[in-house]
């Protein structure tokens, strides 16, 4: 028996779309497309497939989680400023009860104070930060690397 593709889900939060064009000191010149694709790559090497998402609404990246967390393996979540002030994302991210890896382009430990805490960290597996594009293709292998340990243990 063949068992189906897991399925990533894939989370860019406000400003996202933007890359390339928005700070590319900070944040370089990857574009949002290519970030996709990469995960895509990564993933599909690993027999997974991604949905990916992108909002600059609260609201929406809270319902995209919600609407597919039966059938998802897990997340990998780019909340932009999200991470430093939403309490109703980190419930949500909660909620769901999904693993998931949150991951930054640069080193948010590195910048600005207020980017030093992110509410959502503690309700995920982990967190990839200051890596810019590579880093995306270091929270897909966690993250499967998670989901297959899991999945491992729960047949046997």
């Amino acid at each position: 028996m063949t068992l189906p593709a897991p399925l990533i889900l894939l989370v860019h939060g406000p400003n996202l779309n933007l890359l390339g064009e928005r700070n590319p000191a900070v944040y370089g010149t990857t574009t949002l497309v290519d970030i996709e694709a990469d995960v895509a790559g990564a993933a599909n090497a690993r027999g997974a497939t991604v949905l990916a998402f992108q909002s600059n609404h609260e609201g929406a990246l809270i319902d995209f989680l919600h609407q597919h967390r039966k059938i998802a393996a897990g997340v990998v979540i780019n909340a932009g400023a999200y991470t430093h002030t939403s309490v109703a994302l980190r419930d949500a991210i909660e909620a769901v009860q999904l693993p998931v890896v949150e991951v930054h382009l640069s080193n948010t430990h590195a910048r600005e104070a207020f980017r030093h805490v992110s509410l959502i960290a503690p309700v995920c597996l982990g967190q990839v930060t200051g890596l810019g594009r590579a880093g995306y293709g270091v929270a897909v292998q966690l993250l499967l690397d998670h989901v297959a340990t899991r999945d491992g243990a729960a047949a046997r």
